[in-house]
């Protein structure tokens, strides 16, 4: 299926026309308050070993951590802590193939918004089947969202069913991913978070 027959919608209607404002009759709800972020601090030379070693080995015991970058196990596990806690650090997984896994079908997903919608947008395509990066961006779009499915039907259905279904996307453009590499950290690539 060519990405062009996806049925890209509304490539020319325009955010501001009528349709894309709310109305005035309608109250606007305040957005919810996000959770304050602590502030900040700055990463040494040991905790962006820790770094480059947790995210090459998620699994890697905290014995075999502070062997690595030459701390005790306390030291190593207090650095980690302090990692999740300040939010570096946003969680442990692991790197899925997603053909081998059943998903077969791939695509970049690209949408255009109506203005001040991201949060509602987000919430809405968080809740997506197969969606596992969401990033608001600059340029000629304003969403771009990478989606695994089992096949090109099922991300045909969730673009045109799902996706083009919310009132706030006002366009959709999808890019087919014919084959991936994910270049995580690797050992012979040391220069990373340096």
């Amino acid at each position: 299926m060519a990405a062009e027959q996806m049925a890209d919608r509304g490539e020319e209607q325009d955010r501001t026309s009528p349709t894309a404002t709310p109305s005035a009759a309608a109250p606007a709800s305040p957005a919810p308050e996000p959770d304050p972020v602590p502030p900040a601090r700055p990463l040494d030379a040991i905790d962006r070993d820790i770094l480059r070693i947790l995210q090459t080995d998620g699994r890697a015991s905290i014995r075999s951590v502070a062997e690595r970058v030459h701390v005790s196990r306390a030291n190593a596990y207090a650095r980690i802590n302090r990692l999740v806690e300040d939010g570096v650090i946003r969680g442990f997984g692991a790197r899925v193939d997603h053909e081998r896994a059943g998903q077969g079908a791939s695509a970049y997903i690209t949408l255009k918004i109506v203005q001040n919608s991201w949060r509602t947008v987000r919430e809405q395509l968080q809740a997506l089947p197969g969606a596992t990066h969401i990033a608001l961006v600059s340029g000629d779009f304003d969403v771009l969202l990478l989606v695994h499915t089992p096949d090109n039907r099922a991300l045909r259905e969730l673009v045109l069913t799902r996706i083009q279904s919310i009132p706030e996307v006002l366009s959709t453009r999808t890019l087919l991913v014919f084959e991936e590499t994910d270049l995580g950290p690797r050992p012979d690539r040391p220069a990373e978070l340096a």
